[in-house]
């Protein structure tokens, strides 16, 4: 069975996504299937070069699937009509608060104007800057990802779903913000839900679920994952380690 790879929250560490690919190169050849599962973006230095690095080979026709996360969403919503506000923010705080990493993602196109509140919405003078900076392709890349991808009994997804909602029917905010109820559900899911959005020390396989957010944003290192089938296993330097309930 071919292995289908899988790479969770690089939020903004090309040096971790470098990392990450050439182990999947170095197992499954240059033209492995990878699905990368959203926020590309966010508290790490490099934003821009992790999208153009993706959108590039998406463009280059890799048999790459990059869904949209949360964090994404946040950045194009922000290039789009100024928001920085998301009600999923249980905190209240905005995109450009240091904790989400908004400024660092805009920073990583250019030194950009500082808000005088982070609470109130941003001037037109750093709307105008990021807009000029990002380029064009950059925002096309992330209005055209998908929220989930499919294949067999795996499913893909930035956040979770929610349990017992038939997939047509989820909603966008549960599909790239959920947490509960589906990170507390323990029944079976027609798929393996295959996600990322929840930081951990290291990802964990949870019988109906594998979380493979291990922290990259956090400082950890990011963890590539390998699927066939149902089995998975995670590939480091020294080798595969399997990952099971």
């Amino acid at each position: 069975m071919t292995p289908i790879y899988v790479l969770a929250d690089i939020h903004g560490f090309i040096d971790e996504l470098d990392t990450a690919l050439a182990l999947i190169e170095a197992d499954g050849g240059p033209d492995a299937e990878v699905v990368f599962l959203g926020d590309y973006v966010d508290r790490g230095p490099d934003s821009r070069a992790v999208i153009e690095r993706l959108s590039s080979g998406v463009a280059q026709g890799r048999n790459w699937t990059c869904l949209l996360g949360n964090h994404d969403r946040m950045f194009l919503r922000f290039l789009e009509d100024q928001r920085i506000d998301d009600p999923a923010i249980s905190s209240g705080r905005t995109w450009l608060d240091p904790r989400l990493g908004g400024l660092t993602t805009l920073d990583s196109y250019g030194p950009m104007p500082r808000p005088s509140r982070l609470r109130t919405p941003p001037t037109a003078r750093i709307w105008d800057a990021a807009r000029d900076a990002v380029p064009d392709a950059h925002r096309a890349f992330l209005t055209t990802r998908p929220l989930t991808h499919q294949t067999g009994e795996l499913l893909f997804v930035h956040a979770g779903i929610r349990p017992e909602v038939p997939l047509d029917d989820q909603a966008e905010d549960d599909l790239v913000w959920i947490r509960s109820p589906f990170l507390e559900h323990e029944a079976p899911h027609p798929w393996l839900v295959v996600h990322g959005h929840t930081a951990l020390d290291a990802p964990a396989h949870h019988g109906n679920r594998v979380n493979l957010d291990g922290g990259t944003g956090y400082g950890r290192r990011l963890y590539p994952a390998a699927f066939e089938g149902r089995s998975c296993r995670l590939l480091t330097r020294g080798g595969s380690i399997p990952l099971a309930p």
